[in-house]
């Protein structure tokens, strides 16, 4: 398998920031218990809106999807040839929507609005237009009522600091690193991921269940995530034994404090009710950590599981030396 070290090397090279975007708002704002399909669609219409210049209805079989920041942030297609991974349907998106925290929430005049967004590898390229069209979205309105909001703030996020890169509607982005501050993996015996966000694993097309959330399934879902995205929208492939790691995740112990919680959005698309209901609470995995820790600790920023683009699958790693 890979050196640990090496691994390290290729994952934070993949650049990858969080912001948290601050909006005035402007009329009555209602969001419901779990914002970010919400947020997403309302962000997807506006980019769209900003960036295709055919004005087709939609974008299949277009000319310019390799040149567009839309399809490249908000629909990126998987490759034709030359991809390293087997059963490519869809790439990743290189972004995650994280909503505020869970509850309905009404807003009234002069309020802020609050939640993050993470971009990840050539999205942050795109990060001018992606905050255009989040301004532009909540200033066309958003949730029940369709409430809207100005965009007044835009913070940078590392784990030690908050730096302001845009302090005015309109103000020009002030340069920031792009780089995730890493320490050498310290060593320990045991981590604990806290679930904020409802976390959806799959098992052969269907959600898990309770007794099917097992190490092997969740870490495999964070290394494909992970490798996906630094494949098709970072530095590239990850030369990863994917054999290896699967066996190592199946000697792991578990301790699961996991508890559902429901969920659902309404699918325009598909003109129903989708329940998109997951688990949150503790998961506590012990044994040899060391190989995981650099896919645990990103996962902090890109989540996992079903939805991640969203906010789901969203945690905190804890870890015990």
């Amino acid at each position: 398998m890979l050196s640990l070290t090496s691994t390290s090397d290729n994952l934070f090279s993949l650049a990858i920031a969080r912001y948290r975007l601050d909006f005035t708002v402007t009329s009555p704002l209602a969001l419901p218990a779990f914002a970010g399909s919400t947020l997403r669609g309302a962000f997807g219409t506006a980019l769209r809106t900003a960036s295709c210049i055919t004005r087709a209805a939609d974008c299949k079989g277009c000319a310019l999807l390799t040149s567009c920041a839309y399809a490249k942030v908000f629909e990126p297609r998987p490759p034709t040839s030359g991809q390293s991974l087997a059963s490519i349907n869809q790439v990743p998106r290189p972004y995650v929507i994280e909503p505020p925290e869970w509850g309905e929430r009404d807003y009234q005049p002069g309020d802020i609005l609050s939640f993050r967004i993470v971009l990840a590898g050539s999205a942050l390229d795109q990060l001018p237009l992606v905050l255009w069209a989040f301004d532009k979205a909540l200033n066309k309105g958003v949730g029940k009522g369709d409430g809207t909001a100005i965009l007044s703030r835009v913070t940078h996020l590392t784990p030690d600091q908050e730096n302001p890169v845009m302090d005015a509607p309109g103000a020009t982005i002030a340069q920031h690193s792009t780089r995730l501050p890493f320490s050498p993996v310290p060593t320990c015996d045991a981590v604990t991921l806290h679930f904020h966000a409802p976390l959806r694993l799959q098992n052969q097309g269907r959600r898990a269940s309770a007794a099917e959330h097992t190490p092997r399934r969740l870490l495999a879902a964070l290394i494909r995530r992970v490798a996906l995205i630094n494949e098709y929208h970072g530095p590239g492939p990850l030369p990863l034994d994917f054999k290896d790691l699967a066996a190592r995740a199946e000697g792991l112990g578990s301790e699961k404090d996991l508890r559902w919680r429901d969920w659902s959005r309404y699918s325009s698309r598909q003109q129903q009710k989708i329940d998109l209901g997951g688990v949150i609470g503790r998961w506590r995995l012990t044994g040899e950590i060391a190989p995981f820790m650099p896919f645990l600790h990103l996962g902090q920023w890109l989540h996992v599981g079903k939805e991640a683009t969203f906010g789901l699958g969203g945690y905190r790693l804890e870890l015990h030396p």
